[in-house]
């Protein structure tokens, strides 16, 4: 082996050794953080189903399987299924389109999402969403920290038909939401 192999192979050596502390450190902790997560399975057509005002979601997994740590909800709607525009103080989403095509607005930025594309909404930036096109849209919305499920749920369990504004306000009200109207 020539001198300057040698060295360049004794400097990335150093290098690898003098990031291991750092490394086995943070390995550490995301052992301690995950300790307690079970693995989990969820089938085609498993999870708990829930009409959110009209979206229909179905909970994957849940603050409870994931330690707090994300929620993840399929949700399949018909064209003209929408949200309006509203402000999360306490978590970012990820919409990310399986089939059909979601018209998505962020902050000041409105495009269509079709099956593959996706959509970053971060916290306190105002987002709203509709099925637009001539077919359903499957979409997996992501939802960090986990626990808008628990308000998912609560609107899923208010009477059917037109929903109270007041109400379903109240409810996401209690959770960081803010409709803008």
């Amino acid at each position: 082996m020539n001198r300057n192999a040698f060295l360049k192979r004794t400097a990335l050596s150093a290098a690898a050794l003098a990031s291991m502390p750092s490394f086995a450190h943070f390995s550490s902790k995301n052992e301690k953080e995950s300790k307690n997560l079970k693995p989990k399975i969820v089938r085609k057509g498993e999870g708990k189903q829930v009409n959110v005002i009209g979206d229909q979601q179905t909970f994957k997994l849940t603050s409870e399987d994931t330690n707090g740590l994300f929620t993840l909800i399929e949700e399949v709607n018909p064209p003209g299924t929408m949200i309006p525009p509203h402000v999360h103080t306490n978590e970012d989403e990820i919409f990310k389109v399986l089939e059909g095509e979601l018209e998505v607005t962020v902050g000041d930025e409105t495009t269509i999402l079709k099956a593959g594309d996706l959509a970053f909404a971060p916290k306190n930036v105002p987002h709203t969403w509709k099925v637009v096109g001539d077919q359903d849209c499957k979409t997996i919305l992501s939802v960090f920290p986990a626990g808008l499920e628990l308000m998912f749920a609560e609107l899923g369990n208010l009477p059917p038909g037109p929903p109270d504004f007041a109400k379903v306000s109240e409810i996401c009200g209690r959770y960081g939401i803010t409709f803008l109207t």
